[in-house]
């Protein structure tokens, strides 16, 4: 990404998106995550070509009331790191500026590149949870 794209990028995660850790299968630890939700399917797209992820539709309840939305998850480890250094300066809302930091410094050096924890390890895994959500 062009310095420009990113800081666009960022302004879009500050209004309508979030950094999270999320699981995908049900016994394993949260990896980072980034989603943005938006009525504008075409946004989406243009952030989809700048970085990798999955665009889906979501559940409309009241279609009569509600305009169509979707939502765009970057669930790819290295992508969600590449994505978080390249936006973090440019991020305003210190909540997720904080949380993007903390996966930034301490995702990697917590999650052992085979998936398979010792009981410190494990631990560290845990704090990192814990303190990612207490931000």
């Amino acid at each position: 990404m062009e310095p420009w794209e990113a800081a666009y990028v960022a302004g879009i995660i500050d209004g309508e998106g979030s950094i999270t850790l999320t699981t995908l299968h049900h016994n394993e630890h949260r990896r980072p995550c980034i989603s943005i939700a938006s009525t504008d399917r075409d946004l989406l797209e243009y952030v989809l070509s700048l970085t990798r992820g999955t665009i889906t539709d979501k559940k409309n309840y009241k279609p009569d009331k509600h305009k169509k939305s979707f939502s765009l998850n970057i669930k790819n480890k290295d992508t969600v790191l590449s994505v978080l250094k390249q936006i973090t300066p440019y991020l305003r809302v210190d909540k997720k500026r904080n949380r993007a930091l903390w996966i930034i410094c301490n995702y990697e050096r917590v999650t052992p590149r085979n998936g398979k924890y010792n009981g410190e390890l494990l631990e560290q895994k845990v704090r990192f949870e814990e303190d990612f959500f207490s931000i």
